[in-house]
């Protein structure tokens, strides 16, 4: 039972370095999407109150916005609730 659990212990940690090595490898040396400028560029442009929302939180909105919306929605203005 040790040794399979151990096994088992062995197997995840060398997926999860082979995982960590994939992310920084692509990361590394594959091309930013033209999307993601897109958004950055898109989120800066969004009106909304300079106390309300920080510039990374309004980015998320529009890249969630823009992604269920498959690229057909706007955001236009943020305001809170």
């Amino acid at each position: 039972m040790v040794v399979g659990m151990a096994t088992v212990f062995v197997i995840l940690l060398i997926v999860i370095y082979l995982g960590k090595a994939l992310i920084w490898a692509v990361n590394k040396y594959a091309p930013e999407e033209e999307g993601t400028k897109k958004v950055a560029k898109v989120a800066a442009a969004v009106k909304a109150p300079t106390n309300a929302l920080s510039s990374q939180e309004t980015a998320v909105i529009v890249s969630a916005v823009s992604m269920a919306t498959q690229g057909l929605g706007k955001v236009v203005k943020i305001e809170k609730l």
